[in-house]
């Protein structure tokens, strides 16, 4: 995700930082370096041309503050801006007082809207909202049954029927009420592109049930299609807010930039994956910051789920202070980074990650990790003294790896289990919550 960008941005503010006195020419050298990043990344000419003469209003002649460097002052205000182009601040739906929210899913077919209908209800429905899903695409082949399979994974109803999909949409949301549901998630009809036909039937639609909010899914790599889309959507139907998919094989982000800047509606959820966990609430500072290359770490601690482990981290200090780890609170950190995705997305998250460009890392050694130790008992998972030549024979044919693989995992456990205790006499706690220091 915004790969190319961040890299181009990195080497601008790279040049900011270099020692020597930052004059306006400087300044105005780096703001034309800056729109042509925004240009090149297909970010809408009208928006770049308001977001440069903002910056450059901040930035030229202004008093530099005393806690920041010339370059940094100008880093500072480029990422305000970039801020306020994407929305300023997070906002999810608005629920609705004392009977169902409505929540009407549209777009363009093939943009990956019914699936992110069965990604809002698992998003809501973590937060322990009762949803309810209604099948009011009657056109595209299959597209009900699509979500009655999703709706059978996430076991969440989904009301269908009628052959005529306002009916469907109005009928539902009366259910929803009777069963005292808490939201609504309508997916409706798709076309290949914006016709009148397909847009009365989705006013009619928002009328009839009296939708709180109306969510226009656009596919993020179509770049300035997406933001054309969205503006149409707006005049004719008037949405509330905008679902960006596919948002991890967007290396440009034109869309994402513009769509909020055209449309005057927020970005609300961004889907980057096909899975049905891959949907995330928009916060514009994060996003801002992982396009300007200075990483994303509090995404990264909402997927870790650190939340009330406070107890699990005093019981792990005590075991690498008593030199008492054992393989076992070994797997469960291995499964605890699993959660967060692979190693090379991890990466991508921290501040600057243009330096782990050309890293690769390899996710198979983790795996052969994770696979030797779920070839081991319990009782030498706990106690890797007892693993003797017969054991680690077994170990390694039920793992489907070398004896020499096994032979390495111990011997670089221990090593790490003296040194982490050492670490932890030299910092007095743990370096990086949750997290082993160093990986064997």
């Amino acid at each position: 995700m915004f790969e190319v960008i961040s890299e181009k941005f990195q080497n601008i503010f790279r040049n900011l930082r270099k020692p020597g006195r930052l004059t306006d020419d400087n300044i105005k050298a780096a703001l034309r370096e800056v729109q042509l990043v925004l240009l090149e990344a297909d970010v809408n000419y009208k928006v770049v041309k308001e977001f440069i003469g903002n910056i450059s209003e901040k930035a030229v002649g202004q008093q530099v503050l005393g806690s920041l460097q010339p370059g940094q002052q100008v880093i500072k205000v480029v990422h305000e801006e970039l801020i306020s182009l994407l929305g300023k601040s997070a906002c999810s739906i608005n629920m609705a007082k004392g009977q169902p929210t409505v929540v009407m899913v549209v777009g363009l077919q093939g943009g990956g809207k019914t699936t992110t209908v069965g990604k809002l209800a698992k998003y809501f429905a973590k937060q322990n909202y009762q949803c309810s899903l209604t099948a009011a695409d009657i056109y595209r082949p299959a597209a009900v049954k699509q979500l009655e399979v999703l709706g059978s994974q996430l076991n969440i109803p989904v009301f269908s029927g009628h052959k005529n999909p306002v009916k469907i949409a109005a009928d539902s949301v009366k259910l929803a009420s009777k069963e005292n549901k808490d939201i609504v998630i309508i997916d409706t009809a798709g076309r290949l592109h914006i016709d009148q036909t397909l847009m009365k039937e989705l006013v009619d639609m928002k009328k009839a049930t009296k939708a709180h909010e109306v969510l226009l899914v656009a596919d993020a790599m179509t770049g300035q299609d997406a933001v054309k889309i969205a503006r149409e959507y707006q005049d004719i139907l008037g949405i509330d807010g905008v679902i960006l998919t596919k948002m991890d094989g967007d290396a440009r982000g034109g869309a994402a930039i513009s769509i909020c800047a055209v449309t005057g509606k927020p970005v609300k959820f961004i889907g980057n994956g096909e899975k049905l966990d891959n949907l995330e609430l928009f916060y514009p500072d994060r996003m801002a910051s992982r396009i300007l290359g200075m990483g994303d770490i509090l995404s990264l601690i909402d997927k870790a789920e650190f939340k009330d482990k406070a107890e699990q981290e005093k019981e792990l200090e005590k075991k690498i202070r008593k030199e008492t780890l054992t393989l076992e609170d070994f797997l469960a950190q291995l499964k605890q980074m699993r959660k967060l995705g692979s190693m090379q997305e991890i990466l991508q998250m921290l501040p600057a990650q243009g330096q782990f460009k050309n890293l690769k890392v390899d996710e198979g050694s983790i795996k052969k990790q994770e696979a030797i130790i779920n070839s081991m008992t319990k009782e030498e998972r706990k106690s890797i003294e007892i693993i003797n030549g017969q054991r680690r024979k077994r170990i390694s044919q039920g793992s489907g790896t070398s004896i020499q693989d096994v032979n390495l995992l111990i011997k670089n456990f221990i090593a790490s289990r003296k040194m982490l205790k050492g670490l932890m006499k030299q910092r007095g706690a743990l370096g990086r919550k949750g997290l082993f220091p160093g990986m064997i």
